[in-house]
């Protein structure tokens, strides 16, 4: 399975950059109702929490399969590894724009996490993308 990655490094950001996808879709189609007295939030954000959750879970069920079925790994996956690295960056931004230029709906639950994790795991997706460019892009 190293192989796949190239080295341990790129396999263990990998496995770290989806284990927190992991957290985040538990948390939030699982554990929703923790999830949204943690954020101060009303129960009837439910729903849309737990759709935003689902873009976790697919994201998770795609890395898998490339980490663990497909014959040739990450190879030709440049579409994948693509669209996590701008919905990370998407979501760092977003999460920017929301703590510090608009604030609405902040209360005093509200924590810069939205920047943070987003910011980290662009961090990680980009690591990937260029660790793992001569297989992903051909």
């Amino acid at each position: 399975m190293i192989e796949k990655f190239n080295n341990l490094f790129y396999l263990i950001i990998f496995i770290f950059h989806f284990a927190a996808y992991g957290v985040y879709a538990y948390k939030s189609v699982v554990g929703t109702k923790s999830f949204l007295k943690q954020y101060g939030m009303d129960v009837t954000g439910a729903g849309i929490v737990r759709f935003f959750g689902g873009f976790f879970i697919g994201s998770i069920l795609m890395a898998l399969y490339i980490m663990l079925v497909r014959n040739n790994g990450v190879e030709a996956t440049w579409g994948f590894f693509n669209l996590v690295f701008v919905q990370n960056l998407v979501l760092f931004f977003v999460g920017f724009y929301n703590i510090y230029i608009n604030k609405l709906g902040h209360t005093k639950k509200t924590s810069i996490e939205a920047v943070i994790a987003p910011g980290i795991l662009t961090l990680l997706s980009a690591i990937l993308c260029y660790g793992l460019a001569d297989k992903i892009y051909i």
